[in-house]
């Protein structure tokens, strides 16, 4: 995919040439004096005239007529140079493989030093190059009739580099890769509707994973899942002909199973409600309910990549919340995998149900730390609208480390409080420990206070996605649909973990 070669050659064949630059001084320094001098001067004659924009993410398709080897040269903006970060760099390459892909280009190359920044190095622009391209060329084939014309995707990209080392950038452009490819990982198992990803596929998509990456895996069935009293679980499969699984994956980097992280991602391949069915409207799109567990493989298939030096486990229970004759109901009194029982007040508060006994679980496999992740509530999408991932925690050390990562990835988290009036008001039950559901009323915070209950002090972090994890329009870095989101946060907060007191 990627090709590293030291310097510009100008003789080399390519479809498309992609060069960054910065707003002024407005006139080609090194190598792209050179390049400007091929032309003769017209490129800085087409910068002074503001053909060629230097503005952020603006792209510019100069063809080349012969004067170097490839055919056409892409000018991509960065701004002024002191304002480029990181996410503006990845932004803006994304947008120009996007439109290399409407092009239709099957190769190009870029020059990777003209993306380079005081702020960020070779190696920085490597891992945003490789990363945007995986992201922003994404695309979900669906289940269309195919043509027979054949498909022209961008296989090749030869990035020119002087500044740096060539194997330290072909590692960088590497893990790039492995973080974008990954999210798309995540993006397909969202999209996929729910007759096609049931609990058995995705445990069997989590096997193949655990297979490939020399992860330990645990596949519960039924009849084991009620051996160990999941009872929150169980009662949300109780509607459904699909079997339920527990599937755990756990990855060991370090010599001793000390200091476990565990990512608990909620796997409802569909959710109608139960008997406190969804609107018409609001049931479309309910096979994404399993974006939680999607977050989580992708995060896993990333660390399969990049072996850091931790501990994870991971733990999805998965299901679909379905209605029939025997489904759970409203007023039902059940009882989790920990002995504390629950009042159900809601069978559309299902993901804290199978989140509950989750957690447990994890906890039962050493987890000294918990982040859970899950499409949770509508609630969050008033709160915070449909860009920011909602967040709680019981831990501000844990959360500083997760919110770091998130920031690295460029998806943005808000901490919501975990206030004690949230706390009583989920216990608040005259006939169990626990209720689902108290009342519509800052509904985002008492579900996370309600998966609280079963973290039993250990240091934990609630992520409700239920705005973040599909987009209805095309964006920079992919298309409408599934976004993937917080398979990188997840990813980088491992990889970055320090251990800290409880």
């Amino acid at each position: 995919m990627f090709h590293v070669k030291k310097g510009l050659d100008f003789t080399a064949s390519h479809e498309g040439l992609v060069v960054g630059i910065f707003e002024k001084p407005e006139k080609f320094t090194g190598e792209l004096a050179e390049l400007d001098g091929k032309f003769d001067g017209q490129l800085t004659e087409l910068v002074k005239s503001g053909d060629l924009s230097a503005k952020l993410k603006s792209i510019t398709k100069v063809h080349t007529f012969g004067k170097i080897s490839a055919k056409r040269i892409y000018f991509v903006g960065l701004g002024k140079e002191k304002d480029l970060s990181f996410e503006k760099l990845r932004a803006a390459l994304g947008r120009v493989f996007k439109q290399l892909k409407v092009n239709k280009q099957g190769e190009t190359a870029v020059y990777l030093d003209t993306f380079v920044s005081e702020a960020l190095d070779s190696l920085d622009a490597a891992h945003a190059l490789s990363e945007a391209m995986a992201l922003s060329t994404y695309q979900f084939d669906g289940y269309k009739q195919k043509s027979n014309e054949p498909e022209k995707r961008l296989e090749k990209v030869t990035v020119y580099a002087s500044a740096a080392d060539e194997v330290d950038v072909q590692a960088s452009l590497t893990v790039g890769y492995a973080f974008g490819k990954a999210t798309n990982s995540a993006r397909t198992l969202v999209n996929t509707p729910g007759n096609l990803l049931t609990a058995t596929d995705l445990a069997n998509y989590a096997s193949e994973l655990g297979a490939k990456y020399n992860f330990e895996v645990e596949i519960l069935d039924k009849a084991e899942i009620e051996k160990l009293g999941m009872g929150a679980f169980l009662a949300v499969n109780k509607g459904s002909v699909e079997p339920p699984k527990m599937i755990v994956l756990k990855y060991q980097g370090k010599d001793e199973w000390t200091d476990v992280i565990g990512l608990v991602g909620k796997g409802i391949t569909f959710d109608t409600g139960g008997y406190s069915i969804k609107t018409k409207a609001g049931i479309v799109g309910m096979k994404t309910d399993m974006g939680g567990a999607a977050a989580v493989l992708g995060a896993m298939e990333i660390i399969g990549e990049i072996r850091p030096e931790q501990n994870v486990v991971a733990v999805i229970p998965s299901t679909d919340n379905m209605i029939s004759g025997g489904a759970f109901k409203p007023d039902d009194v059940i009882t989790s995998m920990n002995g504390k029982t629950i009042e159900v007040l809601n069978t559309d508060a299902e993901g804290r149900l199978v989140l509950a006994d989750a957690v447990t679980y994890a906890k039962h496999h050493g987890a000294n730390y918990l982040v859970d992740v899950a499409t949770l509530t509508g609630g969050v999408i008033t709160a915070l609208g449909l860009h920011t991932t909602g967040a709680m925690t019981n831990h501000d050390g844990l959360y500083e480390q997760v919110l770091e990562a998130s920031v690295e990835a460029g998806e943005q988290m808000w901490l919501l409080p975990l206030f004690e009036t949230e706390k009583e008001r989920v216990r608040n039950s005259k006939v169990a420990d626990l209720n689902n559901s108290p009342g519509s009323e800052g509904h985002a915070l008492v579900a996370g206070a309600f998966i609280g209950e079963f973290t039993e002090g250990t240091p934990w972090v609630h992520l409700d996605i239920a705005g973040t994890a599909t987009t209805s329009k095309d964006y920079d870095l992919g298309p409408a649909g599934a976004t993937g989101v917080m398979t990188r946060t997840l990813a980088l907060f491992v990889e970055r973990f320090e251990p800290i007191e409880k």
